[in-house]
């Protein structure tokens, strides 16, 4: 069963972020090529061809829709339907002017970019995650509101391929979800790559001059703006519930148009669960596919399974990625807890040094009386792979000298992290 499900779920959610991670393999052997003067091989200019980049992007992310379509259609037992779904009532759904009803119904309808209010913004194209991804063409100059991930990632990508990229963010740091000392080290490595960030931008408004957009920033007659190309819109997502019937079948959402749900992903309506985007209860393609094993492990193997049990966990993918899990360090000060931290440079892990692959730092925080790891941060090399090494001790909710007193290979950027903890001290 388990075989059969990763087969029918799994190309669904593989696609859903396989535009994007095609962009950004597309930059890095950009990038690894550009630096080939540092391993003694000479490459000569290296040049990006934005059409034979996005081809790749459409082959590779074509790909991954059309063994789900192919999947669905040809599974015994299923029917595809292909249309606006609405529900007319609790357990009725229309479509193409049928009307369809079931025991059970699922919702994953997933989210798209949200795009904030902003005076002028009607007067000017603007470029989502989504559409920034069918781009064939390099910008001169590419404005992007919104200082996180989405922003983050496309920002960095589109430096590499050699636009100009300014990043603005009405907070005081970047991502400010995480630690400050990781808002630092992506603010530092982006800066020394020319991505130029324009922090605490208060008092949007956007306006045409001639071909360029112009990004007024402060609240005092726009003493401070910005002058670009093109604008990314990257300052979050909201989920697709908005035309669904939701209040024809009495299934209830919160102010942002997020689907409740309880511990194992029910609405309020009995039979009728949400998984995926659109509930809330994550963002990422690993958090709706978990959402999916969840539901399916409670309904067809008798199971308990609870969202409460999963641990939070996702990835940054700037070069070089963060890979988090569990708390902050913030949210562990926050707590009062006794706590104990380690951290160790990059520079200081011989894989990332003999890759010259030396920006950013791995952080790990321990319960000091029940010595469980309660959280890292690993900004660096590979650090989207080793944070699993972390992130598995924690769901067997080992103490933390498991992993210090593991052998680990070598020479890997894992093999630092018992070694790191061996130099545990109060946070």
């Amino acid at each position: 069963m388990s075989a059969l499900r990763h087969q029918e779920h799994g190309a669904g959610q593989e696609a859903d972020g396989a535009d994007e991670r095609a962009e950004i393999r597309e930059e890095q052997a950009h990038v690894v090529a550009g630096r080939g003067a540092d391993f003694g091989i000479a490459t000569g200019d290296v040049t990006v061809d934005m059409a034979r980049v996005k081809a790749r992007k459409d082959h590779v992310a074509g790909l991954s829709n059309k063994a789900v379509e192919r999947s669905l259609k040809e599974q015994k037992n299923c029917t595809v339907y292909e249309g606006h779904a609405r529900f007319v009532g609790p357990h009725e759904v229309e479509v193409g002017g049928e009307t369809l009803r079931a025991d059970k119904i699922f919702i994953n309808v997933g989210g798209r970019a949200s795009v904030p209010q902003i005076p002028g913004l009607d007067q000017v194209k603007y470029l989502t995650n989504s559409s920034m991804v069918d781009v064939d063409f390099l910008p001169r100059h590419l404005l992007v509101l919104g200082g996180s991930y989405i922003g983050l990632e496309f920002g960095q990508m589109y430096r590499r391929f050699g636009s100009e990229v300014t990043i603005v963010e009405v907070g005081p740091r970047l991502i400010s979800r995480e630690d400050e000392d990781v808002s630092q080290a992506v603010a530092g490595f982006l800066d020394r790559e020319g991505v130029h960030v324009e922090l605490n931008a208060k008092c949007l408004s956007l306006s045409k001059r001639g071909d360029d957009i112009v990004m007024a920033l402060d609240c005092d007659g726009g003493k401070r703006e910005v002058v670009g190309s093109h604008l990314l819109i990257a300052t979050g997502r909201r989920p697709n519930t908005d035309d669904l019937g939701l209040d024809r079948a009495g299934i209830k959402q919160n102010a942002r148009g997020y689907i409740e749900v309880d511990d194992e992903l029910r609405t309020n309506v009995p039979g009728v669960w949400a998984i995926g985007d659109c509930n809330g209860r994550g963002a990422f393609t690993h958090t709706s596919w978990n959402d999916f094993e969840i539901v399916a492990a409670n309904l067809l193997d008798g199971d308990h399974r609870r969202v409460s049990d999963r641990i939070v966990a996702y990835a940054l993918y700037t070069d070089p990625p963060l890979g988090r899990a569990g708390m902050t360090e913030t949210e562990v000060r926050r707590s009062g807890r006794r706590a104990l931290m380690a951290k160790i440079a990059m520079e200081d892990v011989s894989r990332a040094f003999e890759k010259g692959e030396t920006e950013g730092f791995m952080k790990v925080l321990v319960d000091a009386e029940s010595k469980q790891i309660l959280g890292a941060s690993f900004l660096g090399a590979s650090g989207d792979e080793a944070i699993h090494c972390v992130l598995d001790t924690m769901y067997a909710k080992a103490p933390y000298t498991v992993v210090q007193r593991a052998m680990h290979i070598h020479p890997t950027v894992s093999e630092f992290i018992p070694t790191m903890l061996e130099d545990l001290a109060p946070l």
